[in-house]
């Protein structure tokens, strides 16, 4: 009995996390007055190519997306880049402040990143990095989850007598990282690398702020831009069209990955 009550609970719970996907699917198959009708549209309706035109002649799509993933990709290659070997050096060895340092990382998540937006658009500007991809894939290359992601990890799967090993035998120490430590990683790393990818391409409020030139827009801020003659208000259906093109690659990637989230999570949750 308890284990059908889960599971119905479990059932109940998927449906509302689905629903959301699945209603805006259906509301960019429909115009804006079939959108606000009464009973609201549940099924697929016929204005899906409509709406895909008027988004299209509307909105550099392809430019958008292409912005999009050259801001996705190169933030999570960054990422996993220095995170994992921050990560490492924090879990595998000892350096003078290496505590103090570590409670700084710490510190520095508790700060909400809306507090950091004025200064970080200061540093932009004399970077002179306004209306250029590096403001936004620069300062989060090395950011705090990130390395205390990856040092818990390298705590729960790295031992350090693996490493003692590598270097008795005389293994240089980028050898020893690129060569035995990163395969053990990749679980980690790919969650990690999942949820900057994530994070980035859903990100509006950075490139909103110095992205200046539409040429340069990523996706969310371009879908912004889709308000329509204010006598009319927002075309709602060709608004949820640019949504679904927006989330299809974040469930394309989920999908692929999702296995190396849970990897990622279940780490170390069961131990000897």
């Amino acid at each position: 009995m308890k284990k059908v009550l889960t599971n119905l609970v479990l059932f109940i719970g998927a449906i509302i996390m689905i629903f959301p996907f699945y209603w805006m699917i259906i509301l960019s198959t429909h115009s804006s007055q079939e959108i606000f009708s009464f009973p609201p549209p549940l099924l697929f309706g016929k204005n899906l190519l409509k709406n895909m035109e008027v988004l299209i002649n509307t909105l550099p799509l392809i430019k958008n997306f292409i912005n999009s993933c050259i801001v996705a990709f190169s933030s999570v290659v960054l990422v996993l880049f220095f995170c994992s070997m921050a990560g490492y050096a924090f879990a595998m060895y000892d350096f003078p402040g290496k505590n103090a340092l570590f409670l700084i990382l710490l510190a520095s998540m508790m700060i909400p990143s809306i507090m950091t937006i004025v200064p970080w658009f200061i540093m932009m500007t004399q970077f002179g990095w306004v209306n250029k991809f590096w403001g936004l894939i620069i300062p989060g290359a090395a950011n705090a989850f990130g390395i205390f992601w990856m040092r818990q990890y390298c705590e729960t799967v790295v031992s350090k007598q693996l490493i003692e090993a590598a270097q008795i035998d005389g293994c240089p120490e980028f050898k020893l990282y690129f060569k035995i430590i990163m395969p053990i990683l990749q679980p980690g790393m790919a969650a990690l690398g999942i949820y900057t990818f994530i994070n980035n391409w859903n990100n509006f409020m950075g490139p909103l702020l110095i992205l200046k030139d539409p040429e340069y827009f990523t996706l969310p801020v371009a879908l912004s831009a889709l308000k329509g003659d204010p006598t009319r208000g927002y075309d709602y259906g060709v608004l949820m069209a640019g949504t679904m093109v927006a989330v299809i690659p974040i469930l394309i990637i989920y999908i692929l990955f999702s296995k190396y989230i849970i990897a990622g999570m279940t780490a170390g949750a069961l131990k000897e």
